[in-house]
């Protein structure tokens, strides 16, 4: 059997892409991936003209959530010109423009899945008019009726008819409703297919010499007769043709039986009260009101259930009140509303029992959260029974409001032992992380990759060091040891930090003059030690690392105890929902309650109208996630952000680099001149395959994860690459690293790149370009310096990695700029990868220390500058350790 996996949609700023995502193996059958397959192929020959015909499908158990939503949109377009009645007058000439309500309604249905942060109102209005535009264009071709166009697609789908039936209000006290059936007609004055509405009378003397097109107008009506008493009698009697006064209570049976003719295929034009049943009675309870005693997610909010009669509230007298009145329709303070006792009823029972609640208890602020998700069944009410709905009471929408926009959050300073100037956004961060510290809540920085959460995260640390105190533990990938330390030193110079790991690990927690302690992922799951403190911060760098509930590494995190929780990460959104409970498991326990009560609540998700905007109005307030892409929030970002990666040379690394120190120094005494100048350039290449993989300088071919920094620093980088579905483009002066980095990088992205180097055609090379910039998705191209250097144009990367540094910087920004140049709409990210304490760290602040140096010597010379350092200037540089 194949590897299970499903077909997923990966949203961009403008439209979208499609990729398969990995399942357990027993999740989808050979025949869903088999079909999932041919839809793939379909997308990438016309995405749009397939995005329409998957509209004519019904939704099918392969779909995944955003195929779904894709689906949702496509299928919101053929309802659209289905149910308009003069589709058969105007036929491409439709207005297919989407209402606010439209719009609202396809907003809801969005999933939680890659890049939906980039689906606004303006995303879907161009998608959906994309989509309209294959439907003008085939039914432009299409010799017969729209109805037979749709039919042959899809037998379920049924034009409406042109007949529309009107009720409005009228000030009649007995007949205080007025009926009138209209047909819609061919304008023909204007010179233009356009439809025009007309009293159904006027089809008598329209179609009175063609009896097959007046039964053809009135099949609609016949059909609504077979079902309805009161149609059948309007139709027998003749009064169907002429406006009718109706009284309140025949007024109430026709919109009871709207369902039926709108079935039969007749659009009703009604008054918006009913069609919005915004005057039913419904249950809402007000929540926080005041100030809790304490904080955190267990602080106690009191909460206020009250009766709302639309938007007018009721008392208990007045709704015992209305229970008296006959079933049917009633003008309560100027309005009409339904009075169905049983309804009514239930709504009484639901108050009364959420009124005794309110008096014996509160509601923890989780509890309060999740009131939104769960409606009334979190106070024991059967929803089914009951309109709900939760409004904050004063303190708790503060809260919230300041949660949800933390540019109205009063502006606390940095310390002034922290240096750095934050940018605005990054201030903005900090500020929001030191609010949610104050409120006891579990946070979560999701900023894009390339904003500066650590920097963000430092300012946070630094001020609660200063000002309180205390123990902050930080969990991460071992790739980022590397670049945490640089940029506390950097940024924090006073702030005593710990690395615990190694075999002295245990001991160094005991180090009481620590402030932040720094380990890894695997360390925290052996170390016991970690549980049997109380941290007063705990943050985990690249917190997608316990996505999955069911690991014991996730389990044995969630059990280390903190008074506050923090978790970064650039994708804090992904397919699977179970991701995000687990994610808030560990930030804000019981938030989403049980993992029974999400699953049932995930069942329904897709079936229900606004299940996903629900969870995302649970959610958001704990997320801050800030784009590159967005100048609103950004106006100040280059579109090019270069960022040094220092990665940690593992054990067999530091042993050969060492070995080779050794060795170069006794060569060093006794040589000179061009012997000498020669065994330092080969001694440099050799350093940098050390620092690159012990493999590479070994001649072997195994290239193993953990013998490397550089290939954890790749990995880390590359997932969260991968999990936005962005493409990379890998930069090596060696050819022969070119195919076990793209070996390497097919196991992170699951799918096969592209490899160029000196020896690829020019006909090959034209042929990847174009591929790689294609709507195929296709993750990464490793190239090789020189040759991937000039000539290429690869704007489909908006990530750029130097494996290893030339040492030049004319020709890394040039191999920079295939992918930086003009054609490029997305931001680009040059990640400039460094191993700490070698001599790649040491050339690196020598650069930056004498930018002359780089441009006029280095510029001119490549690395031969390096040879005219003496004997004991070189071993300083060729010695591990000794960076700043």
């Amino acid at each position: 059997m194949k590897d299970s996996k499903e077909l997923i949609a990966i949203f961009n700023e403008k439209s979208f892409i499609l990729d398969f995502q990995a399942l357990a193996k027993s999740a989808a059958s050979e025949e869903d991936i088999k079909v999932q397959e041919q839809w793939y192929e379909r997308f990438l020959k016309d995405k749009y003209k397939a995005l329409w015909d998957l509209g004519f499908e019904s939704k099918k158990y392969w779909m995944s959530q955003s195929i779904s939503f894709l689906n949702y949109i496509s299928e919101k377009l053929i309802d659209k010109i289905s149910k308009q009645s003069d589709i058969e007058f105007t036929r491409e000439n439709a207005d297919l423009n989407l209402s606010l309500e439209e719009l609202e309604d396809i907003s809801k249905k969005l999933p939680f899945s890659i890049g939906s942060e980039f689906i606004n109102n303006q995303w879907i209005k161009a998608n959906f008019e994309k989509i309209a535009e294959v439907y003008r264009r085939e039914i432009l071709s299409y010799q017969g009726s729209v109805n037979a166009f749709f039919l042959e697609r899809n037998s379920n789908i049924n034009v409406v008819g042109r007949v529309f039936f009107h009720l409005v209000e009228n000030k009649e006290d007995k007949h205080p409703f007025a009926f009138l059936a209209t047909y819609s007609t061919e304008d023909k004055e204007k010179g233009i297919k356009k439809a025009k509405h007309m009293p159904l009378k006027n089809a008598l003397l329209e179609y009175k010499e063609d009896k097959e097109k007046l039964l053809q107008l009135m099949s609609t009506i016949s059909k609504a007769a077979e079902r309805s008493d009161f149609i059948s009698e309007l139709m027998e009697s003749g009064e169907l043709f002429s406006p009718l006064r109706l009284t309140k209570s025949e007024a109430y049976r026709f919109l009871r039986e709207i369902p039926t003719y709108e079935e039969a295929g007749i659009m009703c034009r009604i008054p918006n009260w009913w069609k919005n049943k915004s005057n039913s009675v419904r249950l809402s309870v007000s929540v926080g009101e005041k100030e809790p005693s304490m904080v955190g997610m267990d602080a106690l909010l009191s909460f206020n259930p009250e009766i709302f009669l639309g938007d007018e509230k009721l008392s208990k007298e007045e709704l015992k009140k209305l229970l008296l009145e006959e079933e049917g329709l009633t003008l309560i303070k100027g309005k009409w509303i339904e009075v169905d006792k049983k309804r009514l009823s239930q709504a009484l029972e639901a108050y009364e029992k959420a009124e005794k609640l309110s008096k014996k208890q509160g509601l923890t602020i989780a509890e309060a959260m999740r009131m939104e998700l769960k409606g009334p069944e979190s106070l024991g009410i059967d929803e089914e029974k009951v309109a709900f709905d939760v409004t904050n009471g004063a303190w708790f929408k503060r809260v919230k409001e300041a949660m949800l926009d933390p540019k109205v959050i009063k502006e606390v300073k940095p310390a002034q032992s922290f240096k750095a100037k934050l940018r605005p956004y990054q201030y903005t961060g900090f500020n929001w992380l030191s609010y949610m510290q104050s409120l006891g809540f579990g946070a979560c920085l999701a900023d894009d990759m390339g904003l500066g959460k650590t920097v963000q995260i430092i300012a946070f640390l630094e001020k609660l060091r200063v000002e309180k105190g205390g123990k902050a533990l930080l969990i991460l990938p071992a790739s980022l040891i590397g670049n945490w330390q640089k940029e506390t030193e950097k940024f924090a110079p006073e702030m005593p930090v710990v690395i615990l790991h190694g075999k002295e690990a245990s001991e160094s927690l005991a180090l009481e003059d620590g402030f932040l302690y720094i380990t890894t992922y695997g360390m925290a799951a052996r170390m016991e030690e970690l549980k049997e403190k109380l941290w007063d911060i705990l943050i985990l760098d690249e917190a997608q690392a316990i996505k999955n509930p069911g690991t014991k590494q996730t389990r044995t995190i969630k059990q280390i105890q903190a008074k506050t929780k923090i978790a970064m990460t650039g994708t804090p959104i992904e397919n699977r929902l179970s991701d995000l409970w687990s994610l808030f498991d560990f930030l804000d326990p019981g938030l989403l309650g049980t993992t029974k009560e999400f699953t049932s609540f995930v069942k329904d998700i897709n079936h229900s109208s606004n299940g996903y905007a629900k969870l995302r109005n649970m959610v958001n307030p704990f997320i801050l996630r800030r784009l590159k892409t967005d100048k609103t929030v950004i106006s100040d970002l280059p579109e090019k952000v270069e960022l040094k990666e220092y990665a940690t040379l593992s054990k067999k690394q530091v042993v050969l680099y060492n070995k080779l120190v050794k060795e170069l120094e006794a060569k060093l005494n006794n040589s000179e001149g061009i012997e000498r100048k020669g065994l330092v350039l080969a001694s440099i290449m050799k350093f940098k395959q050390i620092c690159n993989h012990p493999d590479q300088y070994l001649g072997l071919k195994e290239y193993k994860t953990d013998n490397s920094g550089k290939f954890e620093q790749l990995k880390t980088i590359c997932e969260n690459i991968y999990e936005k579905r962005e493409r990379v483009l890998v930069f090596t002066q060696f050819k022969e690293l070119t195919e076990p980095l793209a070996d390497f990088l097919e196991t992170i992205f699951n799918k096969k790149g592209l490899v160029l180097h000196g020896e690829t055609s020019v006909k090959k090379r034209s042929e990847m370009v174009e591929k790689f910039n294609g709507e195929e998705y296709i993750p990464y191209m490793v190239l090789s310096l020189k040759a991937g250097g000039v000539g290429l144009n690869l704007t489909s990367a908006n990530h750029v990695v130097h494996f290893d540094r030339w040492w030049n910087p004319a020709i890394e920004n040039q191999a920079t700029d295939r992918a930086f140049r003009i054609g490029q709409t997305k931001n680009v990210m040059v990640h400039k990868f460094i191993t700490t304490g070698s001599i790649e760290e040491k050339i690196d602040q020598m650069l930056e220390e004498k930018q002359k140096l780089a441009g006029d010597i280095i510029g001119a010379s490549g690395e031969n500058w390096i040879t005219e350092l003496d004997n004991k200037e070189l071993m300083e540089l060729f010695k591990l350790g000794g960076g700043k």
